[in-house]
């Protein structure tokens, strides 16, 4: 499929979803080329080709518009994606950190330090590959603790998990490559995988992780396996150590390349976690991928990437064709941040209070008759339901509650139905109980 008909299907899905309500204004098709790494034409395309169909309208230079015409029986299961707007955290919304626990006094004294002290050759473009004081900082992190051992010249910063992934792939793969991806997955990233050609090959999921043997007998020709092996996005389970060995032995064999994405290791409330792949990556098969938005506050849009020192170059010569878009002065406030141990005593402070969190939530949801999936650590929890997910969850989108099904996250895997939200900004018990009778009562009115 032509790169502008990806994009047009993907407006369209969010349009027919309530992401994009009737009025809202399109980003330029500048300003969408940019962020997306494609032609002015290729967005230019995508837009004629919704107007054309009636789905948006362009009002000159005020820009386009999603129509005004359109009467959709939407359900909104988000904020709005393009409006522009900085709305409150919905009840239950996935992807958020607590944004009440943030340290911002602290972050604005050692942003303003920064500012008063640079010079002018701050000013300048920074470092194709990000800021050498930031990349220094996320290596000392990473030895400590996650006993990943590498080089400031091994990391590579980028503006987030999309932009990573795409760095990747455009750095290694070919169009018509394959990729094993976890089923049920995060399905955010699959148009990002997508755009770049690169075929998806859903491989299912149990209580030890992504299916390595499923995996190599049904897409032995993969050149990708993107996972979570730490804390499994979105059924929490970690990959077992004998599967760790067996998909770095396939990657071995095979000369293909591992992508960790290592999204939320950082919390884990009972017992010690796994060690990452990278950390027994004696092959040099693996890419590990982390990002600020879970630990810190997703408006940070930073991320980094670990690649094998035999990619460097390839990778930064890849890198210098797009330049990192993070700001040098967020990236000197970030490694100040780490350096200075902000970060680790606020990764400690919200590993208590999230673990406070999860036990209101769960605590709430089972006086209502709801059953929590036990899980060690993360962000999110998954509740086993009853009958359709995707038809209770559209009755709780509409109650203005931001959970989501997990049918949603499958591909073609069987299974269970179940419902995923997230506890980070559960506030208080009451605000737990207040939420699950919320949940409730939205779910079991007709």
């Amino acid at each position: 499929m032509p790169r502008y008909q990806l994009i047009a299907r993907q407006l369209k899905t969010a349009i027919e979803h309530g992401e994009l309500k009737p009025g809202t204004r399109l980003p330029s098709s500048r300003t969408w080329s940019q962020e997306l790494g494609v032609s002015r034409s290729t967005v230019e395309n995508a837009y004629a080709d919704l107007v054309a169909q009636g789905w948006l309208e362009r009002h000159g230079q005020a820009g386009t518009f999603v129509s005004k015409q359109l009467r959709l029986d939407t359900t909104p299961a988000a904020p709005a994606v393009f409006a522009g707007e900085n709305p409150t955290p919905q009840i239950f919304q996935m992807g958020l950190p607590a944004l009440d626990l943030f340290p911002r006094e602290i972050w604005a004294r050692v942003m303003g330090r920064r500012l008063r002290t640079q010079t002018r050759f701050d000013l300048a473009l920074g470092d194709v590959c990000g800021e050498l004081l930031l990349r220094q900082a996320i290596v000392d992190y990473l030895r400590v603790s996650r006993s990943i051992e590498c080089l400031p010249e091994q990391v590579f910063i980028t503006s987030g998990y999309a932009a990573s992934i795409t760095l990747i792939l455009r750095t290694l793969a070919k169009p018509g490559e394959g990729m094993w991806v976890e089923d049920p997955g995060f399905p955010l990233i699959r148009p990002v995988v997508m755009q770049e050609r690169v075929e998806l090959m859903p491989v299912p999921v149990d209580d030890d992780g992504l299916d390595v043997d499923v995996g190599v007998r049904d897409y032995p020709q993969a050149r990708f396996a993107l996972l979570t092996p730490a804390h499994q996005s979105p059924l929490g389970v970690a990959l077992s150590l004998a599967r760790r060995h067996r998909l770095l032995e396939w990657a071995t064999r095979a000369q293909a390349w591992i992508i960790e994405d290592d999204y939320d290791s950082e919390f884990r409330y009972h017992g010690k976690p796994l060690p990452p792949l990278k950390s027994l990556d004696a092959p040099q098969r693996v890419i590990y991928t982390g990002t600020f938005s879970k630990s810190l506050f997703p408006a940070l849009r930073t991320a980094w990437l670990v690649v094998p020192v035999t990619q460097v170059a390839q990778f930064r010569q890849q890198a210098a064709l797009t330049a990192c878009s993070v700001p040098v002065l967020w990236q000197q406030t970030l490694a100040d941040f780490i350096r200075e141990g902000h970060f680790w005593r606020h990764l400690k402070k919200m590993r208590q209070h999230y673990a406070q969190r999860r036990q209101w939530m769960e605590n709430a949801l089972a006086d209502q008759g709801f059953t929590v999936v036990p899980q060690d650590g993360g962000i999110q929890m998954v509740m086993t339901i009853a009958g359709d997910d995707v038809a209770l969850v559209r009755k709780a989108n509409q109650a203005g509650l931001a959970v989501q099904a997990l049918s949603h996250w499958r591909m073609v895997s069987a299974g269970k139905g179940g419902i995923l939200l997230s506890f980070t900004n559960i506030h208080s018990a009451e605000m737990a109980q207040q939420a699950a009778r919320q949940l409730r009562q939205a779910i079991t009115d007709s």
